[in-house]
């Protein structure tokens, strides 16, 4: 049997409107009354209406958050610093699986304006005017998630892509390389797609190593199944490489079995780096070596965010997150003798 507000007013001999007070942290009743209340609470069993509860304080004490593909590994873990900082603070998460479709956007944005979620973080996806004004429309705090926009003023938590892609690149070369190749996604991508490309090529010129086209090639987008298309056309392009960066760990792993498959061995005859630093990278063979993003870090900070921007109604500073190369065994360390290269003898 389900209770209700009247039982726990009538088992604690006061009013349902002093009940109400107590649940939403109102002022008006002695130390004693609260305590009457909230013994008959935990004796009955009684759980506040969220909904109910929503009308007193006018908030629902949810917040949503719209990411592009839920089931990936890369979601899964900012969501899991999300809900860690939300439950923390006394919130609900509605979590949106959208595709990267802009009607499918439109129609959570939608659900989530009758929810009448209290914010939104919206992940991984490029802010249109279409997104902005409805989130306007709804006039509650937003914080972009491992994205971030030019055009519309709010704040996002990051790394920086461009900065973080020139580190794999470096590392690279710092381990010998000079004939480096790339696996991208899509160039349309202003977010991780031509930002990382950049990276890639600012630091070949950084080192003084010529940027061939031909060594990069772009694929849809950053899973598996795009890495493991496209490594054999970006050998068949420049089949002298001797590393590669890919840029996700998705794209990577998709090159690694797709190099098993032509009995190419990792990384004796080809290094490899990774972006993200995926759970799965460690458990791939060999080891995936790959750029860090502290991902879940990045969710319980953006979460941390948006609920000082629910309580202050202030706009608060965007944050750039910290990357870093996590060595393991998928790229070899090389050195430049005579212009030829060879594996140092450790």
């Amino acid at each position: 049997m389900s209770h209700t507000i009247k039982d726990v007013a009538k088992q604690a001999k006061v009013s349902t409107a002093t009940v109400s007070r107590v649940l939403n942290g109102l002022s008006g009743f002695s130390k004693e009354t609260e305590e009457k209340v909230l013994r008959a609470i935990k004796e009955l069993g009684y759980q506040p209406n969220a909904i109910a509860r929503g009308l007193v304080s006018n908030k629902s004490n949810t917040v949503g958050i719209l990411f592009p593909e839920v089931s990936s590994q890369f979601s899964s873990n900012i969501l899991r610093g999300v809900e860690e900082a939300v439950h923390d603070l006394g919130s609900s998460v509605i979590v949106c699986n959208t595709a990267s479709q802009g009607k499918r956007t439109m129609k959570y944005l939608q659900l989530l304006a009758e929810k009448r979620v209290d914010g939104i973080l919206f992940v991984s996806e490029k802010m249109t005017e279409e997104y902005y004004k409805q989130l306007k429309s709804m006039k509650v705090p937003v914080v972009l998630v491992s994205t971030e926009s030019y055009q519309y003023p709010l704040p996002f938590v990051k790394v920086d892509d461009k900065h973080a892609a020139f580190t794999a690149t470096d590392y690279l070369v710092k381990m010998g390389h000079s004939k480096i190749g790339m696996i991208g996604g899509n160039t349309q991508d202003p977010i991780a797609g031509q930002t990382r490309v950049d990276g890639f090529k600012q630091a070949m010129a950084y080192n003084g190593l010529a940027i061939i086209e031909e060594s990069i090639i772009h694929s849809p987008g950053f899973s598996f199944k795009d890495g493991y298309i496209h490594f054999p056309k970006l050998l068949e392009q420049s089949p002298d490489l001797t590393a590669i960066f890919a840029a996700s760990d998705e794209l990577a792993l998709g090159a690694i079995s797709s190099a098993h498959k032509a009995g190419i061995k990792i990384p004796d005859e080809l290094s490899i780096i990774g972006y993200d630093n995926l759970p799965v990278a460690e458990m791939a063979i060999p080891p995936l070596t790959t750029v860090a993003q502290p991902l879940e870090q990045m969710g319980r900070v953006a979460a941390e965010m948006l609920f000082t921007m629910m309580a202050e109604g202030t706009i608060v500073e965007s944050r750039i997150m910290p990357h870093s190369v996590v060595e393991r065994d998928s790229v070899k360390r090389l050195s430049m003798r005579r212009g030829m290269l060879y594996e140092h003898q450790n």
